[in-house]
């Protein structure tokens, strides 16, 4: 008999976290567990469509108008029940994220409560203490890097001992045959141009200011950003200033990734925090060369003048002189792209974070009869 994972997000954007807990329920079902996909009303489109094409059930987690939420909840709490949860892991995109779906799952009794951390921060006294005492109900915490689960015990919000680490991973066979690189067209505006590529939300953690910034230094590259969010209207405003409307393009939201890199020469994340980009690892899969910022989480997979190349984040200059010098020396971005695509191949792949996953489960659960 299979057992049921339920998952619960609350996000009501798809970015990396929400591509990661798609691949996990890829790689979960073929490894038979049943799965139910909890979300808010305004979860984004994609990430229902793309659980449906998996075969995931999906339920909507309605929040109460008024009051403490009880109804919710209690709803939440029966349907743990009805659906014989196993285990429930929470995807959070940021501390104290999902946290109906933890205490609905204490209330239920559900054997395995896991909260899989995406990205985490220094938390002020007073939610640290709310994340303290949330911590005591959940079993087992996933950070997504080594980096964050250091942070998230020195800061004492969660037991050493209820922490484990599954890097985040890549669907490493969608990158193996990119198609030809049709858009650099869309992406140069006709023009002969190298295309440098970011896959990011938009908002002033992902740096895309300093990439504007960097664009403004190098007169015969186009930049292209992959991406939605709530600073689009500052970005805007910042390229309308400097100039670069005919060669730095902000795509809005898209699904067609394989293409976009298949028609860049460069790919760069100048964030300012990551828990572990999912964004550099479907580059480096892709075979095109990688400039990131030296943070944490990030380094554990770009290692400058081995798999990429790394700048300080908010450095513009630093930025500009690593893509010239990439840009310039093709035999240094091919050994580069080549170096990371072997390491991603070998360390993060998809199937393999969803054992490691599984495993944390059955730490609680014991193993299958």
């Amino acid at each position: 008999m299979s057992r049921t994972v339920v998952h619960y997000t609350d996000a009501n954007e798809f970015g990396g976290a929400e591509q990661a807990l798609l691949l996990l329920c890829a790689g979960l079902a073929s490894r038979g567990w049943r799965q139910v996909l909890v979300h808010r009303p305004a979860a984004p489109a994609r990430l229902l469509e793309e659980a449906d094409a998996l075969g995931v059930a999906r339920w909507t987690s309605v929040r109460a108008r008024r009051g403490r939420d009880l109804g919710g909840l209690r709803a939440f709490v029966e349907l743990l029940r009805r659906e014989h949860a196993s285990v429930l892991n929470a995807h959070l995109p940021w501390p104290l994220r999902c946290t109906r779906g933890l205490v609905a799952a204490m209330l239920a009794r559900t054997p395995a409560i896991v909260a899989t951390q995406q990205l985490y921060s220094t938390l002020e006294v007073r939610p640290r203490i709310r994340q303290r005492v949330l911590s005591q109900g959940v079993h087992r915490y996933i950070a997504v890097s080594q980096a964050m689960a250091d942070e998230m015990a020195r800061d004492r919000v969660v037991p050493r001992a209820k922490l484990r680490v599954v890097r985040n991973s890549v669907a490493f066979e969608r990158f193996t045959t990119l198609p030809a690189a049709t858009l650099r067209g869309e992406l140069t505006g006709g023009a002969d141009r190298p295309v440098v590529l970011t896959l990011a939300r938009l908002n002033l953690r992902k740096g895309i200011a300093t990439l504007v910034e960097a664009a403004a230094l190098l007169p015969d590259v186009a930049f292209a950003v992959a991406g939605d969010g709530d600073d689009r209207p500052l970005f805007e405003s910042m390229i309308r200033e400097r100039g670069l409307g005919d060669r730095f393009r902000l795509l809005g939201q898209r699904s067609d990734v394989p293409a976009l890199l298949a028609s860049s020469d460069a790919f760069v994340l100048p964030s300012a925090r990551e828990g572990l980009p999912l964004s550099v690892l479907e580059a480096m899969a892709a075979g095109v060369p990688v400039i990131a910022t030296n943070i944490p989480g990030t380094d554990e997979v770009v290692a400058d003048e081995q798999t990429g190349l790394i700048f300080p984040p908010g450095d513009a200059g630093a930025l500009a002189r690593c893509l010239g010098r990439l840009l310039r020396d093709r035999d240094l971005a091919g050994r580069l792209a080549a170096a990371a695509r072997a390491r991603v191949q070998a360390e993060f792949s998809a199937d393999g974070m969803a054992g490691r996953v599984e495993r944390v489960y059955l730490e609680r659960l014991g193993p299958r009869r």
